[in-house]
This record gives C-alpha cells, sequence and structure tokens, in this order.
C-alpha cells in the first residue's frame, strides 16, 4: 500500500471521489500543513491555523498509480483557484499536494505541468510537507455517503462526484 494527501476544497467533495475507485483501500479526511499539531475542525475553519483540509488516500500501487490518483484529484476540484473552492474562501482550502516520498514530489511536480494545459488559468496547487497530519473527527468520515440531501451535499458535492464519474468512470468498481 502507498499513501497520497491531498487538498482541493472541502474534503467531502475530495473523499468522495475516492471513494469506490478501484485499487483505493481508504480515503479519510483531515488537516495536515498547519503550525501546530491536531487541530479541531473549528481551528481549521478559523483560517487560523495554517492547516488544509486534505484527504488521506491509502492505494495500492499494483493497480492504480499515483498519476491517477492526481488525475482523480485535478478533475474533482478547480486547481486554478488561490485559497478557495467556489464560495469556500480561506488558505484551509487551498490546493495542494502533501507528497509521502521523494517519487511522489517529482511527480507531482510533473503533473501540475501536464495538467496546466487542460486549464485557461495557472494552477496554484502548491506541493507541501504534510506536517502536523491530523485525521478529521469521524462524524466528517463518508459525510456525502451518510448526507447526501444535506444543502451542501446536494449542491455542491453532489454535482462535482457526479462529474468525475462520468468523466473516471473506467476507474469504478
Amino acid at each position: 500500500m502507498e499513501q497520497a494527501i491531498v487538498g482541493g476544497g472541502c474534503f467531502w467533495c475530495v473523499e468522495g471521489a475516492y471513494k469506490q475507485i478501484k485499487g483505493v483501500a481508504s480515503a479519510l479526511p483531515g488537516y495536515a500543513g498547519g503550525a501546530r499539531p491536531n487541530p479541531t475542525y473549528e481551528e481549521v475553519c478559523s483560517g487560523a491555523t495554517g492547516h488544509a483540509e486534505i484527504v488521506i488516500v491509502d492505494f495500492d500501487p499494483a493497480v492504480i498509480s499515483f498519476e491517477t490518483i492526481l488525475e482523480i484529484f485535478f478533475t474533482v476540484h478547480d486547481p486554478t483557484q488561490l485559497n478557495r473552492q467556489g464560495n469556500d474562501i480561506g488558505t484551509q482550502y487551498r490546493s495542494c499536494i502533501m507528497p509521502t516520498t521523494e517519487q511522489q514530489r517529482e511527480t507531482s511536480h510533473a503533473m501540475i505541468e501536464a495538467f496546466s494545459s487542460a486549464f485557461n488559468k495557472p494552477i496554484v496547487t502548491t506541493v507541501e510537507e504534510p506536517k502536523h497530519l491530523t485525521l478529521a473527527e469521524p462524524y466528517h468520515h463518508d459525510y456525502y455517503a451518510r448526507n447526501p440531501s444535506q444543502g451542501y451535499c446536494a449542491m455542491v458535492v453532489g454535482p462535482k462526484l457526479a462529474q468525475v464519474r462520468k468523466k473516471l468512470a473506467h476507474l469504478y468498481r
């Protein structure tokens, strides 16, 4: 197993995109990249901790490559929006990749370059250390699956996940 850590706005969207992908063992929401250990959701939402909402993806590289993990990442969010995704605004919603190996770091930079022609604006995704990696509170785990009719889920998460499933249907179980 290998681990990928990505942040693309609200972690409910990103987590949902990796659910049911062939080769993905788990996708868990969390926080990373901030100045102190073990922040709470409320602290991260304040924007004062420096953490990003991230998703920790455990995957089998014999089934799915890190490059494909990043293809999903670049499909589920807009990597050209600096410190935001839609109406979610703040550094906690930044687009980031937090490599767990040197190979992932190199691949991340290469994939940012490769995907740059797919967007009309420059990609602002950062490649940064996953310092102070913390799992999100349990009520965030599988949030969309448990709350599909909640307002934000119905209006934002659902349509994003439908777009990913349509474009990358061949990756789903």
